[in-house]
Formats: structure tokens, sequence, C-alpha cells
């Protein structure tokens, strides 16, 4: 008996992984938030670049971030009135070049983009095992060239990776008292980030200079800092060229790398470029759709689809849920209700009309239907006349009540259109035939199971978490088919057959 059970219980086992697996791949892959309501803090960065055209043809070039690490590019525009402007790959670094035919005059130019913070391990360094760049040759003139000898001589004598090299090496320049070999090359060289990585190449370790932007809040007029990347055996580490600190701090986003000027200017003079940022807020669920427009997920989703489709199957996607409030009051509890999707489709018009209205509505529908049904009785009419003429007349029900409601200045006597005419008409037939065949009791047995069924299915569905989950994440619906197909295969007692024993229990 088990072995038969048994492809059985492996379906919903394939239900229940493919369901919430699904789900789970979903919020990794395009950050859809899990909770309803949730923001993310984002950094706006916005670079302004100020010069003065010469009256010709003007070319402005910016350096833009390519790589990264522990930021993830959002959006990115320009503001440049008079100016084209376009983002270009120059040799796998990004730049950005505003043209202009004919510029005069002082000039500014607007570039600001979005970064939303990330896992410092999403980045996209050279890993071990990867090809180790190139160390580039350094020509000194001759006090410098001996200089240099000695310094590194004393650095190497101290340390044994490159990361090393580099302290030792910032140890002997940042010194309080340096000996005159750091000062010569100090006094040569003024960038301590450019002599730095000059020194390090000397000595046979890859190293480069990288701009960083500091990010704190509301700062304006902010410029580029100068570090160094060290190659090592675990990949670029950046180090500070003032300070020795090692490590990419959080609040630093790596803006440009190599040798490249970060601004260039053809056709202009006297330019600067700064630098503003600010930290803002902003729903998690918005930056997801901007962010993975083109993932599968977001494809096989309904974000595509336009708003009052989306509005349709916001609703659709919550009948399942309903479906299983109504299987667990009928089968594990035993309440007796008047039909099996009534409730469901009740449940959805409260979502619309909210409880208290919708349940007077209701009620008053309902009852003024079966006086009217009580009459149609009398004229023996056949049943798909009766039925029809039943519908005409709860329209003329749902009609009356919107107005009356409207001029009341309820609004809620307006969403009373939202009841399902087709179901409310078919249960007051039902409700009838049931007061003639059983009695009022039976009537309001099921009638009130009904309603109590459709009131917690409601209840269900308006919990902000699970709109949330049933429209994002529709692929939970396979779990709840997995619970409903349990719920099918229970044949023992239900919950409200206890009563039966429990004059047994007195006797015991």
């Amino acid at each position: 008996m088990k072995m038969q059970r048994l492809p059985f219980y492996l379906m919903i086992l394939a239900l229940l992984v493919a369901g919430l697996g699904t789900a789970w791949l979903r919020h990794v892959e395009t950050d859809v938030p899990l909770m309803p309501g949730e923001q993310k803090p984002v950094w706006l960065v916005e670079a302004r670049i100020d010069f003065f055209a010469q009256g010709g043809e003007t070319t402005v070039r910016l350096d833009l971030p390519d790589v990264t690490p522990g930021f993830r590019l959002i959006r990115e525009q320009a503001a440049s009135s008079g100016y084209g402007f376009a983002v270009l790959n120059d040799n796998n670094n990004r730049r950005a070049e505003w043209t202009r035919r004919n510029a005069a005059g002082y000039q500014t130019l607007y570039y600001n983009a979005q970064y939303l913070p990330v896992s410092r391990s999403a980045e996209d360094s050279l890993e071990p095992g990867q090809f180790s760049p190139e160390v580039r040759d350094v020509f000194w003139d001759e006090p410098q060239a001996t200089a240099a000898r000695e310094l590194l001589r004393g650095a190497l004598s101290r340390s044994t990776t490159p990361a090393s090299t580099a302290r030792e090496i910032l140890k002997l320049l940042n010194s309080n008292s340096p000996d005159q070999n750091a000062e010569l090359l100090l006094a040569a060289e003024p960038g301590r980030a450019d002599l730095l990585v000059n020194l390090l190449n000397q000595s046979g370790v890859a190293a480069r200079t990288v701009m960083g932007l500091y990010l704190e809040d509301a700062r304006r007029r902010q410029s580029l800092t100068p570090m160094v990347e060290v190659y090592t055996d675990d990949g670029w580490v950046v180090i500070n060229a003032e300070t020795g600190e090692q490590g990419l701090p959080e609040n630093l986003l790596l803006w440009s790398r190599g040798e490249t000027a970060q601004l260039d200017v053809i056709g202009g003079e006297n330019s600067r470029l700064s630098f503003s940022m600010i930290r803002q807020t902003v729903p998690a669920m918005a930056l997801s759709n901007t962010q993975f427009s083109d993932n599968i997920f977001s494809l096989l989703g309904v974000y595509s689809l336009p708003i009052e489709e989306q509005g349709m199957f916001k609703l659709l996607f919550l009948l399942p849920l309903g479906a299983l409030v109504v299987v667990f009051m009928r089968v594990v509890v035993g309440l007796k209700t008047a039909g099996t999707f009534m409730p469901i489709l009740i449940s959805l018009a409260f979502l619309q009309t909210t409880l208290v209205p919708g349940l007077i509505s209701f009620i008053l529908i309902v009852g003024l239907g079966l006086l009217l049904r009580s009459y149609l009785s009398y004229l023996n009419l056949l049943l798909v006349a009766r039925i029809a003429a039943l519908i005409v007349l709860v329209i003329f029900l749902i009609g009356v009540l919107s107005l009356v409601g409207y001029r009341l200045g309820f609004n809620a006597g307006i969403t009373v259109t939202f009841f399902p005419m087709i179901i409310i008409a078919w249960t007051i037939e039902r409700m009838s035939i049931l007061w003639e065949e059983e009695g009022v009791r039976e009537v309001l047995t099921q009638g009130g199971g009904s309603l109590l069924v459709a009131v917690l299915a409601y209840l269900l569905m308006s919990v902000g978490v699970i709109n949330h989950l049933s429209f994002n994440f529709p692929e939970l619906n396979l779990v709840i088919l997995a619970l409903i197909l349990v719920m099918g295969q229970y044949t023992g007692y239900k919950l409200s057959e206890l009563y039966r024993f429990q004059s047994m229990r007195a006797d015991d």
C-alpha cells in the first residue's frame, strides 16, 4: 500500500521543491524582496565638469567606473544642454563623451549615477589562478635611481609578500624623520601614490594607480583620492598611499584605474572636476524592476504586462489561497458551505468593498433575492427561465443598492458591483431549494458557513506579506497545490465531528 502511494508522495515533494526553489532563485537572481515595503540605501553621485570653451569644436571625455567592488550601477544619465552625449568603451575602459560643434564661454556639464551597495563577494577582481599582470618598466634619473635602489633594499629586507613590501615602503616614506633617499624621491615625485607605484614596479611587484571617491552623505565639491592597487596571491589589494591602510573601505567607490587622465577637454581650458553625493532610500521592488528587466525571471513574470492586466493577475493569484482555505474548512474542519467556489469569489469581492460594507451588501442582496425567488416559485417557471429571471433581478438589486449607497454618501455602495452576479443568482436559487427541502436551519448553516469561509479567506488574502508573495512569486502556488493534494487524501474524522464524542468522554 505504501509503495502504491510512493508516486503521490514524490509528486508532492516535487511540487514543494519546484515552488520553493524557484521562488528562492527569483529572490537571489533578481533581488525581489521577500517582505513588502522593503527599502534599500543607494548613493546618488554627481560629477560636475567646469571649463572655459574657446569658441570652436569642443569634446569632453570623463573616465567612468567600470568594475566597482562593493557597488552596483543602477542607472546613469547626463545633463548637458546643447551637447551630444554617449558612453563609450575604449579598451575596456568606460568613458563619457560630450561633443558640441560650437561652444564659447563658461560651460558646466553634469553626469550622475545611482549606485547600490552590495556584498564584497560580488566584486569583479582578479582571483588566484588567473593571469598575473605585467610589471611596468620604471625609468629614473640617476639621483632618483640610486635613492630608489637604497630605499628598496631596506624595504625588501623586511618584507616577504607584495603587500608587506608596500607597507614597508610607506613606512619609510611616511616617517616623521625620513632619510635622505625618501626625501629625494618625495621631492622629485610629490604624489605619493604614483611614487609608491613606481617603487613597487621597480621591486618587481605589479601595482597600478586607482582613483577612489569617498562617499559621505550630503557632501559637495569633493575630489578623487589617489590610491594604489597591489597584485597579490589573493588578487588586487587596495592600499591608501597616505595612511597605509590596506583593504577597500566600505564607503570608497573605485572610479578609475590605470594611467589615463580622468578628464580630457579638447577645445577648452581651465577645466575642473568635482563630485557631490547624497544617500537615498528607495523601494527594493523598484530597484529590482529597474536592474533586472531583461532577466529570465522578469520575462516569465507579469511585470512586463500592462498595468490593467497586472491588476487582474494580482487578484487571480489570490484564488489558489482562497481555494486552500475552502478545502481546509470543508475537508479538515467539516464546515458546510453553499457551493465550493462561491466563498472564494465573495472573499475576492470583499477585497474591493472591504469587509463590513461587503457583508452588509451581500446579506441584503441574498435576503432580497430569496424573497423575490419565493415569488418566482409561484409562477411555475422552468429552471432556465427562473435562473435567467433571477440574474436580471439580482442586477437590479445591485444597481439599486449602488445608487442608494451613493446618494447616502457611502462609497462602498458603488463597489457592490464587484460581487459575482451569476454566482449570487445560483446561490439564491440553491438556498431557496434548500429552504423548501431541508428547512431554514440548513439554509442558515450553509449560508453562515459560506460567509465564515469567505471572511477567513478575505482576512488571509488582505495580509500585506501574502499579497506581496502571491504576486511577485507566483510559483508559490505550486506549494499551495501540494497542500491541497495532501488534504485531498485526508479521510479521517473532521474537527466539527468531535462533539459527537463528548458524551463518551463525559461517561468516562
